[in-house]
């Protein structure tokens, strides 16, 4: 697959064909997200990143792109256009010559 609609329209087979839909209300999807996150965050508690297992990695990070895209699926969200919208967002609140080379937020540039 190669784009967010393909991945999104596999999703949304896998989905019907298991009559989830009646639990995937937006509420639910985005704790499902915020649970998913944690799980991945899980696998590099007390570790270096180094140590992490990247096979879990993996499929936590999977479980998290898959509730995202059906979210946005529920929202009738172009991932590509919103996503865009946001760099665009973020580059005026973090231009190249304040924000190059620094972890400051954007209200301390």
């Amino acid at each position: 697959m190669e784009n967010w609609e393909d991945l999104q329209k596999a999703l949304i087979e896998f989905r019907n064909l298991r009559d989830w839909e009646q639990f995937h209300n937006p509420k639910d999807l985005a704790l499902a997200l915020s649970i998913e996150a944690a799980e991945l965050n899980e696998l590099f508690l007390w570790k270096s990143a180094e140590e992490a297992d990247k096979e879990k990695i993996k499929e936590e990070l999977a479980d998290v792109f898959a509730y995202a895209i059906l979210l946005a699926e529920k929202y009738d969200l172009n991932i590509n256009q919103i996503v865009m919208e946001k760099i665009k967002k973020n580059s005026e609140k973090y231009p190249i010559d304040k924000a190059k080379g620094s972890a400051k937020k954007y209200n301390e540039l």
